[in-house]
């Protein structure tokens, strides 16, 4: 736990500078009373507390004190540094100028393949039936990406509202640890990078929750969902842990763009359409909504400590389900108002 409370605090003291930095340089988000409801222009780079306080803690780790095991995977994490440090650079520069679409994209997409050619790729699966899937490398190096690719724009679009996307992140982190850290797994080298990271996202997270004084920005939000993917890569391939701790804003973010495209709309052109904003406009509080979705990542996700490869399947089912019937209950009140 020593490394958790050191990476906890390093964000703590990472996001006073950053925050005053931010404010210094202007790097603000600023209100439009549309999407961007918060009542004064607030920082960004947020994510780059996180990003300093968890690597620092990891490279203290790999160079001076190497227990665990985790000089076996520092090839990877190597790779994996690279990635991250394109993502938070790409945050800054967007957070500054403004970036266009397609940048993003190309960038985004550098920093997964990049992960992938250096080792982080996935050379065998759970079957949800029983037994184990052998994966070709190309095959594996494909879901992989698209794997990272997901992650990322989930928490990206997740980053809505104050808290949510590091709250739920965080949720992902400690089931990791928790999961990698037992009899069944022990993979105390990956249990240790996900407390650190877990550790690193709630010290952000003290100034992040609302009323936030600072935002994540571009970079944060890309940098947090990248690292929670590469963790479920990295303990054996446990995809269906992130899926289901970040289950409702991976269905939310699919409802939302099979209704831009419905309407001719490009997918990348933000609205009010996602989960949280229809439950705020049906008269929630932020901070209800926001606890409220941690609490339902936190049980699904713990059921993955518990349940095995067939019935995580059945809960996913259960949680698409239950994204069905919210929408249909907005879009019910929404004719009846």
């Amino acid at each position: 736990m020593l490394y958790f409370f050191l990476s906890l605090c390093l964000s703590f003291v990472f996001t006073l500078i950053v925050r005053a930095l931010a404010r210094c340089a202007g790097i603000v988000d600023v209100p439009d009373q549309g999407r961007k409801r918060h009542q004064r222009p607030m920082p960004l780079l947020g994510g780059l507390a996180i990003f300093l306080a968890f690597w620092l803690v990891i490279g203290y780790l790999l160079i001076f004190n190497p227990i665990v095991g985790l000089p076996i995977l520092k090839q990877k994490l190597w790779w994996v540094f690279i990635g991250s440090l394109l993502l938070v650079l790409l945050g800054l520069a967007d957070d500054i100028w403004n970036l266009p679409v397609g940048v993003r994209l190309v960038v985004t997409a550098l920093a997964a393949a990049l992960t992938i050619t250096g080792g982080m790729g996935l050379s065998k699966m759970t079957n949800p039936f029983g037994g184990i899937i052998s994966v070709p490398w190309l095959l594996g190096g494909s879901i992989v990406f698209v794997w990272l690719m997901g992650m990322m724009y989930t928490t990206k679009i997740s980053d809505g509202m104050d808290g949510l996307a590091t709250g739920l992140v965080g949720i992902g982190a400690v089931i990791i640890y928790f999961l990698a850290g037992s009899a069944k797994f022990f993979q105390p080298n990956v249990s240790l990078l996900a407390l650190v990271f877990a550790g690193s996202c709630l010290g952000f997270l003290i100034f992040n929750f609302h009323p936030a004084s600072i935002f994540l920005g571009e970079g944060g939000s890309l940098f947090i969902g990248f690292m929670l993917g590469v963790l479920a890569v990295i303990s054996g391939g446990k995809l269906a842990i992130g899926l289901l701790v970040m289950a409702v804003p991976i269905f939310d973010f699919g409802r939302v763009i099979y209704k831009r495209l419905r309407r001719g709309q490009s997918i990348f052109q933000g609205d009010r359409e996602h989960l949280y904003f229809q439950l705020f406009d049906r008269g929630f509080s932020e901070r209800q909504i926001v606890l409220g979705l941690y609490i339902l990542s936190a049980v699904f996700g713990a059921s993955a400590l518990f349940l095995q490869s067939g019935e995580k399947v059945v809960a996913l089912v259960l949680l698409f389900l239950a994204m069905v019937a919210i929408t249909w209950y907005g879009n019910k009140k929404s004719i009846q108002v």
